[in-house]
């Protein structure tokens, strides 16, 4: 997953695309990137977001497998966004984040309602950022462990 650079993305549209809470942590040189057109069809939405960690919640609803549960790809996408946003955040300004590795371990299965998750940051680097992240049901109960390393480069783009 690639994000956006800050001067690609209007705040109305960042707004927009995050469906973000009150309280998001950003620098004063960083506005948050749009977190992509699969973010939005799965029902992503960010709670809080600074490069040591960010919460987010996705509905269960419409991301379901043919029998009923989260699809366990949709809990990797969750995390992926989560973890691809922080090293946005850590990054600094002129440098993007790239997804480049994700992995997963699915514990529980869920059925209905929100999961949340949050991503917290094991190692920020100048090229690399690795996040833990951790999704959870309404219960609280862990269904699934992920982990996310981030390439972090120049943004050749601009």
């Amino acid at each position: 997953m690639v994000l956006l650079p800050a001067e690609q993305v209007s705040c109305e549209l960042t707004t927009s695309r995050f469906q973000m809470g009150k309280e998001l942590a950003v620098s004063e040189h960083h506005e948050l990137p749009s977190a992509g057109e699969l973010a939005d069809k799965l029902g992503i939405r960010i709670v809080s977001a600074t490069a040591q960690e960010v919460v987010g919640t996705m509905p269960v609803a419409g991301n379901t497998q043919p029998f009923g549960l989260l699809n366990g790809g949709a809990s990797l996408a969750l995390a992926e966004t989560l973890g691809s946003i922080g090293a946005y955040l850590h990054a600094g300004e002129g440098r993007v984040a790239v997804g480049i590795e994700v992995n997963g371990s699915h514990h529980k299965a869920a059925r209905e309602g929100i999961v949340t998750a949050t991503a917290k940051a094991v190692t920020l680097g100048n090229t690399l950022a690795v996040y833990d992240v951790s999704v959870v049901d309404a219960d609280g109960a862990r269904i699934c462990s992920a982990r996310v390393t981030c390439l972090i480069r120049v943004n050749l783009n601009t």
